[in-house]
């Protein structure tokens, strides 16, 4: 058998000459004899630098692309691999081949169509999630408050129920979508989450919008991480950071996309006398009615799998469609390793969310017109941008994430300063370019 082929065998077993599951209690047994690893790639991918990736790019291009590109994991020592196979239930074991080999230029054509078949849509669903929680800051520079009989005081309310209830569903949520798998739990959560933002336009004053936002938080709640754990399924952790910032980055593209968009809907005030998707489960389910060839070839199922698991084996130890259990939460709260990360967590965003969320009420009082207003804000969206760039060629090219990360705290220090010592009667592009550099 040629090193590049796998195995055509589609049965729900491992799929493998070389290392089989047998399940007897909870014991695995592996065939140590015909276990193949002469002919693996030993060297690590390059990291990926943005800087790099915009200046050095051949640093990413293989030089023999024909060359075998599966490399080196526990399943290739007798000894490590029965302790990391996937259980049975993992639902795409019969894709999963320690033997199998495929070329670079196989993996590269693989991973562009992951981007645009898998990761496309997860920036676009993002999007959608920002448009949404981005639509009150613009209905706030068209007389939004005293149309619904309101004061700052009632929407600064409003932003605590939605981040309270938001909060409070993060947990939830996981363990639902672990449950029913993100797959579907997601589609669920937009179009709930969709039906109450169209269900604003109906708000009659203070006790309707404090529904709304309650709701809404509660059902966007946990979309992020349910979003970033479906992703995991088809990426490796050397693939997944880049796709993570772009995914990040689109959240600034539809602030953009929003701003404009704002613009065209709040010129219709005063019309008729009022205010102016399914995803699949893993690589090897594809297949369903509606698409019924599928995403991949039983070839790349086989890549998409085994390159996975090589790369991180525990993805193999729950299956898509487990619920988390009691005790592995409490694992997860007992790992004082992870206390660090959860504070960050906490804590990230707090300087900014204020005068972020204000910006539009702010332009409005200083003098600024509706559409003037939104097309205000899109200078810092395409300014945050920027320096998220910045930021992470910094990050790369001095290998530090903390004391980089915190500099963003010191960047904003003296123009929180400004925005707190400036006179009541201001300059508004004085205040608006202090406020946006803040921001």
């Amino acid at each position: 058998m040629s090193p590049l082929q796998p195995r055509k065998d589609d049965s729900q077993t491992t799929g493998s000459e070389s290392a089989h599951s047998l399940t007897k209690g909870s014991v695995i047994e592996v065939d140590v004899k015909s276990l193949k690893v002469d002919d693996l790639c030993d060297a690590e991918p390059e990291p990926f630098k943005l800087y790099n990736f915009l200046f050095r790019r051949h640093l990413y291009r293989p030089k023999d692309l024909d060359a075998i590109a599966t490399r080196r994991s526990v399943f290739d020592d007798p000894h490590l691999a029965p302790h990391y196979w996937p259980k049975p239930e993992y639902e795409n074991i019969h894709r999963f081949d320690v033997n199998a080999r495929w070329s670079a230029r196989e993996e590269r054509a693989l991973l562009r169509k992951i981007d645009w078949k898998v990761m496309l849509w997860a920036a676009i669903s993002f999007s959608a999630l920002n448009l949404d929680r981005g639509n009150l800051s613009q209905a706030n520079s068209d007389n939004f408050l005293p149309d619904l009989k309101m004061t700052t005081n009632d929407y600064n309310l409003g932003n605590t129920v939605f981040r309270l209830a938001f909060l409070c569903a993060e947990l939830p949520s996981q363990l639902v979508s672990k449950r029913l798998g993100p797959d579907r739990w997601i589609p669920m959560q937009m179009s709930a989450w969709s039906i109450v933002t169209m269900a604003q336009f109906f708000l009659t004053g203070k006790t309707s919008f404090l529904v709304c936002r309650a709701l809404l938080g509660f059902l966007q709640g946990g979309f992020i991480p349910d979003l970033i754990l479906y992703l995991s399924y088809f990426y490796t952790k050397y693939e997944l950071p880049f796709r993570l910032a772009l995914f990040w980055i689109s959240s600034n593209v539809c602030s953009i996309f929003g701003s404009f968009l704002a613009v065209g809907v709040l010129r219709m005030r005063g019309v008729h006398g009022k205010e102016g998707w399914r995803m699949p489960p893993s690589p090897t389910q594809t297949k369903t009615w509606f698409r019924p060839k599928g995403w991949f070839t039983d070839r790349e199922e086989y890549i998409a799998t085994t390159r996975v698991l090589r790369d991180d084996p525990t993805k193999g130890d729950m299956h898509n469609r487990e619920g988390l259990s009691i005790g592995r939460l409490w694992t997860c709260v007992c790992d004082y390793d992870m206390w660090p990360l959860y504070i960050i967590g906490i804590l990230f965003g707090i300087p900014s969310a204020t005068p972020g969320s204000y910006l539009t009420i702010s332009l409005r009082n200083l003098g600024f017109s509706t559409i003037n207003t939104n097309l205000l804000t899109i200078p810092s969206s395409v300014g945050n941008m920027i320096s998220t760039a910045a930021i992470t060629i910094v990050s790369e090219n001095f290998n530090d994430r903390s004391f980089t990360s915190m500099s963003e705290n010191v960047w904003m220090l003296p123009f929180l300063i400004a925005l707190r010592t400036l006179p009541d009667k201001v300059n508004p592009w004085r205040f608006y370019v202090s406020d946006k550099t803040y921001c």
